[in-house]
């Protein structure tokens, strides 16, 4: 006879199985929403309601096939059908209108795009060597990648000033930066973080520093916040020489992007271009001790695994990073945005 298991576990209920079918099947709904943002629908919403077969002809598709796209999206909340084939954007779905600066749209075409959704079919490659599926399917990293295509990098850039956006005014409105006369803001994209910074703080200076391709965009950002005669635009990379003499040095969503040996080494470049004293500021998403509670933040901690190499951190892996880099961990400032961000300042010891 057979081994007889037994289990503290209780027996699943149907209920059990109701939320399994629909955590395997999350990828549908993600595929599904792509679509949808490619084709344009939530702009063509925006304005009101739209029968389904004007909203086939405006975007050269198949009617039948776009009612169940519509469909099965308002069954998860983005659209109301309000009378036969007729649909309406929710507030959930107007979060992916083009024309919102904190919108998911450019989001949504950065990571479920082909380039990037492919390697998570290679998950399984990943746990077993360790090494990031986006090298196994493309024989490259994803910085290397965007700088040979550049239609995908300005999507990634487009992205992440979006993803800045979004965050809103919670830098300012939580962190306080009085007495700090120059802020560098490294790896800072198309300005939009600092600019906020800039406009918040009248007297202050900035320094935004990228790689020279990404902050050759930056000049209408600047303009639009009217900071541009306070920021100096530097070109480079942050594995070299920063500028020099800054108060602060900042760093969005750059420590999570690398493991700890490159993360170190990003700080540790921050450390050397400050005078004797000095701060930097890595603003990320923190592991908190509840797994549950952390699951977004572990979300993005399984796509730094699959795509960058980098990973999420918890307190103690950011107080120890920057203890071997000479900073001292001596607060946490959570954001209260949309993206659940903190900025752990770090002082210079």
């Amino acid at each position: 006879m057979g081994t007889v298991v037994t289990s503290s576990v209780d027996a699943p209920s149907p209920q059990d199985f109701s939320e399994m079918f629909n955590l395997v099947g999350g990828y549908r709904i993600s595929q599904a929403i792509y679509v949808v943002v490619e084709l344009g629908i939530p702009d063509l919403l925006a304005a009101g309601p739209r029968g389904c077969d004007e909203l086939a002809r405006k975007t050269n598709t198949h009617a039948q096939t776009l009612f169940r796209i519509l469909r099965f999206l308002t069954g998860a909340g983005l659209f109301n059908e309000l009378g036969p084939r007729e649909f309406e954007l929710t507030r959930l779905g107007s979060t992916l209108r083009s024309d919102l600066p904190s919108s998911f749209h450019p989001g949504v075409r950065f990571v479920l795009s082909e380039f990037e959704w492919t390697p998570w079919g290679r998950l399984i490659h990943s746990v077993r060597t360790g090494e990031t599926a986006f090298d196994h399917v493309h024989g490259m990293g994803p910085f290397e990648y965007f700088r040979k295509n550049a239609e995908v990098s300005a999507v990634f850039n487009s992205a992440m000033t979006s993803l800045s956006a979004r965050s809103g005014t919670g830098i300012v409105e939580r962190y306080d930066f009085s007495g700090l006369r120059k802020v560098v803001d490294v790896g800072g994209g198309h300005g939009f973080l600092l600019a906020t910074i800039l406009r918040a703080n009248p007297t202050m200076r900035g320094v935004l520093f990228d790689l020279p391709d990404v902050v050759a965009g930056a000049g209408q950002v600047l303009e639009n916040f009217a900071v541009r005669d306070r920021c100096e635009v530097v070109g480079g990379s942050f594995f070299d020489a920063l500028p020099k003499g800054g108060d602060a040095y900042v760093l969005r969503q750059i420590v999570h992007d690398w493991d700890d040996d490159r993360a170190l080494a990003i700080l540790r470049n921050c450390r050397a271009a400050m005078s004797t004293t000095g701060k930097v500021l890595v603003i990320e998403r923190q592991i908190v001790p509840d797994h549950r509670e952390a699951i977004r933040v572990l979300h993005m901690d399984l796509e730094m695994l699959v795509n960058v190499g980098g990973m999420e951190r918890t307190d103690a892996e950011y107080r120890s990073l920057f203890e071997k880099a000479g900073f001292q961990l001596t607060t946490i400032v959570p954001l209260m945005d949309a993206g659940g961000f903190s900025v752990f300042e770090g002082v210079s010891t």
